[in-house]
């Protein structure tokens, strides 16, 4: 019996190609080196950092040259620029002829109050200012009669002065015939003396009574002009109880209630006049020495900018803050008028822009958390996926840009998120 070997189970194999594993070889060296061209850089970038951090962590901006215009954001809440408060001239009864929100114009009645004990105050000055009228008008007709009486005494004196003249004569002549003796003559000379004595004592007597009766007079009439000043007086405050509106507007708040019993200078109401509008304006401590009147600002509304101006400052600060009033402006910079803004409504609040300074052409970057962390002294600029720290000086500061005195260029591109996490390494390698 045949055994079969196993040359049915063989096969015959055909030699490799060494060629085609030189070119995988070829490939794979070439991948390699680019690789370590490429990688290598970054390599030297990451041993030569003192530390890294994620792109995607930080946050960058590139320096530029423009206009830089530093600014202050403040809310502002709208306020009546006149907003009349009325209080009550005395203690009565209220009753208000308005309600809260009515529209009001100037001179309308807005409420009166009932006060019986200064309407009988006036009533009884009344009566007082009639009497001493009476009175002067009865002195004035005493004063006439006096007077009378006066030039009568006057009149009378004269008379008796013309007769004792007369006599005189008569005495001279029969004197020097020896008709009467020298007794008889030296009395008509007596009674001519004594008549002119009379005479000049009368005509005194009435100029003195006549001074005497205009002081009189002038007294009373001084009391009576102060007592009718009084009068005048408790008129106004009579008037005053009638409470009219100052101006045109609307009426606010009631203080107190319908026929409730008012005191002396108690808050009644206030008119606010919706015809014209300012901001109050809350401002940090730090920017107060930086504002002055005068300085412009923009105020938005409903999307649109309005034009206004800083008005007034505080002189004092409260809670570290100044407040100051923001008007808006009636003109343009070029003089043209400008419309008031429609829709204001009391206490509304709204974002208000004061622009503090305009310089040209300055170097600038975006403001970010880096002004705090380095104080504005350092800066990280960012060059090849490395941030070198680099010293800075910093200028003026707006809401979002920074002036930069010296320490950049513009385009150079520097990290403005915050730098505390750094540590204040000399480079710092940015990873994707």
């Amino acid at each position: 019996m045949k055994i079969s070997d196993t040359s049915a189970q063989d096969v015959v194999l055909t030699p490799k190609n060494n060629g085609k594993r030189l070119w995988w070889l070829a490939l794979i060296t070439i991948v390699l080196v680019g690789s370590w061209f490429l990688l290598a850089p970054a390599l030297s970038n990451w041993s030569s950092s003192d530390a890294s951090v994620a792109r995607d962590r930080i946050r960058v901006a590139t320096v530029a040259q423009g206009d830089f215009i530093r600014d202050l954001s403040v809310q502002g809440q709208v306020v009546a620029a006149v907003s009349p408060k009325l209080y009550s001239t005395a203690q009565g009864t209220i009753t208000f002829e308005v309600a809260a929100g009515d529209t009001v114009s100037s001179g309308q009645v807005l409420a009166s109050i009932e006060s019986p004990e200064l309407t009988n105050q006036l009533e009884q000055e009344q009566a007082s200012l009639a009497r001493q009228k009476i009175a002067i008008d009865r002195q004035r007709i005493q004063a006439k009669k006096q007077v009378l009486e006066n030039q009568k005494a006057v009149d009378l004196a004269k008379v008796a002065l013309t007769a004792a003249d007369r006599e005189k004569r008569r005495a001279d002549k029969a004197y020097q015939s020896k008709s009467i003796s020298q007794i008889d003559f030296e009395k008509a000379q007596d009674d001519l003396e004594n008549a002119q004595l009379v005479h000049q004592h009368a005509v005194k007597d009435a100029e003195l009574n006549k001074e005497s009766l205009t002081f009189e007079i002038q007294t009373m009439q001084l009391e009576l002009d102060r007592q009718a000043l009084l009068v005048a007086e408790l008129s106004r405050k009579v008037d005053e109880l009638v409470l009219r509106s100052p101006v045109d507007g609307i009426v606010g708040n009631l203080a107190v209630e319908q026929k409730n019993q008012v005191a002396k200078n108690q808050a009644i109401l206030s008119v606010v006049d919706l015809s014209e509008f300012e901001l109050e304006v809350d401002i940090p401590e730090s920017y107060a020495d930086d504002l002055t009147i005068g300085m412009l600002a923009e105020v938005t509304l409903n999307g649109e900018t309005h034009l206004a101006q800083l008005v007034t400052i505080s002189p004092e600060i409260e809670n570290n803050q100044v407040t100051g009033l923001v008007r808006f402006a009636s003109h343009d910079q070029n003089g043209q008028p400008l419309a008031k803004p429609s829709g204001l409504r009391q206490n509304q609040r709204l974002t208000t822009r004061i622009l503090m300074e305009n310089k040209q052409n300055v170097l600038m970057v975006q403001r970010g958390q880096f002004l705090e962390s380095g104080s504005g002294r350092i800066a990280y600029v960012v060059n090849n996926g490395v941030a070198e720290r680099r010293t800075i000086t910093t200028g003026a500061r707006s809401l979002s840009n920074v002036e930069i005195i010296a320490g950049l260029n513009a385009g150079d591109t520097i990290i403005v998120s915050g730098t505390d996490q750094f540590n204040g390494a000399e480079k710092i390698h940015i990873t994707n």
